[in-house]
């Protein structure tokens, strides 16, 4: 029996999972790391919690799952995107901490792009819409923040990456300095369509050439582990973005397939094929994954507050103790009893693109409870995420037939079948509801030899389908109130 281990890096932790032959989950293990909120608007990791958690995450996996490491196959790593990393190139130290994809320091330095009349080129060559979520604006910010940053650059000292990059260089022997076509396409520096750094774009955003990853398929070794961190040296086998990875490991291989994950945030993909496509509603035209050096393209909309919103009923104001109890609380209550919360605690994403947009709870009344404040909460993963498949399929010109989810929340059942109703479209869980885990291991299976391209096509298997039962006059209802309170958060923050 062989293995493949999956690493998973995210925005509020690290996970391994140790998958067998059969694209089954043996083992995993999951270490959350703490997130640093220095300015309001403002979010950081420091990377060495990144890199140790990841570490022992991996170490505790593979212990708990009983495997010889010598049956281990392959390792692939997938990522948190657009967080943005700057090292020395000879010691691997950090010179500051990470900013997180989630942070808005960078927005005026978005600004002054668009006010250079780089905006219509940006989106043309990178397929993005000009907006802080992404790298190189919080690239230009360390070069100009961090002292003599700049100058080492253009020395040639230091290295620029995403997490994945970051990772490899840390997790591999060789140190390799790479990033895959998915990840760099996050970074508004990348030419989807030439598949090369953007010269024109790193010249207005004036940064060094130098500092930048090889970017490589998402599916080729791309160096061996450090012997030191299990014992042996094994192939590190694929490298893509989280979302990127879950549209691969949900088999959404054939153009028009589509994919939403709850995570922190919630990511619809739609895949698109070997053609990009050029969205009119403010979605992101990004690459879905490149192997034998050939892009699979696919549109995307980004809500940036998803599982998040659960987090922060949780931690910042108590109103659950636990994520699991997000259902049975709301299913307290027949109804939102009117009460409506836009969770834009970092600004809106797609279709909206608010950078100044902030969270919001409209229709409170004098019976207005904990209990619909949850479920508003709940609800509102499922209204973003509704605005956006309705944008992509007005982009892609077709409608979703089922639309197949993954992440955290999508065990919740009831979250599940109030996205369901709101979107009146079948939606499918898959019996493995990691798939960005799953995807990374596919992809490193692949690059390796376990799995061919049509035994891929194999692996996952549906768990439950929820179909639609609301009226349509209800979901039109809710859907106006939702669309109105989504315009009172608008342009908040000055």
């Amino acid at each position: 029996m062989k293995y493949i281990v999956a690493l998973d890096q995210g925005t509020t932790s690290s996970r391994a999972v140790v998958f067998d032959e059969q694209a089954r989950i043996v083992a995993s293990h999951n270490i959350e790391f703490p997130q640093i909120y220095p300015q309001p608007g403002w979010v950081e990791h420091r990377p060495q919690d990144i890199l140790d958690s990841q570490v022992r995450s991996l170490k505790l996996a593979v212990e708990k799952a009983g495997v010889d490491v010598n049956q281990i196959a392959a390792i692939g790593i997938t990522n948190q995107r657009e967080t943005t990393l700057l090292w020395d190139r000879a010691t691997g130290e950090p010179l500051c901490n990470a900013i997180v994809w989630q942070c808005r320091r960078t927005a005026p330095l978005v600004e002054r792009l668009k006010q250079d009349g780089l905006g219509n080129l940006l989106r043309d060559r990178t397929g993005l819409v000009p907006d802080a979520y992404f790298s190189g604006t919080k690239l230009q910010w360390m070069l100009d923040s961090v002292p003599e940053a700049r100058e080492r650059a253009e020395r040639g000292e230091l290295c620029f990456g995403t997490v994945d990059s970051f990772l490899a260089w840390h997790l591999t022997q060789e140190h390799v300095h790479v990033t895959d076509a998915t990840n760099a396409a996050r970074t508004m520096l990348y030419n989807i369509h030439d598949q090369a750094w953007d010269e024109m774009l790193l010249r207005a955003m004036d940064i060094p050439a130098q500092l930048l990853p090889n970017v490589v398929d998402s599916s080729r070794v791309v160096g061996m582990l450090d012997a030191s961190i299990l014992g042996r040296q094994i192939p590190v086998a694929a490298l893509a973005g989280d979302q990127h990875a879950a549209l691969f490991g949900q088999g959404c291989f054939a153009p028009g397939m589509c994919k939403n994950t709850y995570g922190t945030g919630c990511f619809v993909l739609m895949n698109t094929g070997s053609s990009p496509v050029k969205s009119t509603h403010n979605l992101i035209t990004t690459i879905a994954w490149r192997v034998d050096g050939k892009p699979v393209y696919a549109l995307e909309g980004s809500v940036f507050v998803g599982g998040a919103v659960v987090q922060w009923l949780r931690d910042e104001v108590g109103l659950v103790s636990s994520a699991a109890e997000t259902e049975e609380v709301a299913t307290r209550v027949p109804d939102n009893n009117g009460v409506f919360l836009v969770p834009a605690f970092t600004g809106l994403g797609a279709p909206h693109w608010d950078m100044y947009s902030r969270g919001t709870i409209v229709g409170l009344t004098r019976g207005a409870n904990r209990s619909h404040i949850v479920r508003a909460a709940l609800e509102s993963i499922a209204y973003q995420s509704a605005d956006v498949i309705a944008a992509m399929e007005n982009d892609a010109g077709m409608k979703t037939a089922v639309l197949q989810v993954d992440g955290g929340a999508s065990a919740n059942n009831f979250l599940m079948q109030f996205q369901c109703d709101i979107l009146n479209t079948r939606v499918l869980r898959p019996r493995v509801t990691e798939t960005t885990a799953m995807g990374a291991a596919m992809l490193a299976g692949r690059a390796v030899g376990l799995w061919s391209d049509a035994q891929l096509k194999t692996l996952q298997a549906p768990d439950r389908e929820f179909a639609p039962r609301m009226d349509e006059p209800r979901r039109e209802q809710l859907l106006h109130q939702w669309h109105r309170a989504v315009e009172r958060s608008k342009g908040w923050a000055e």
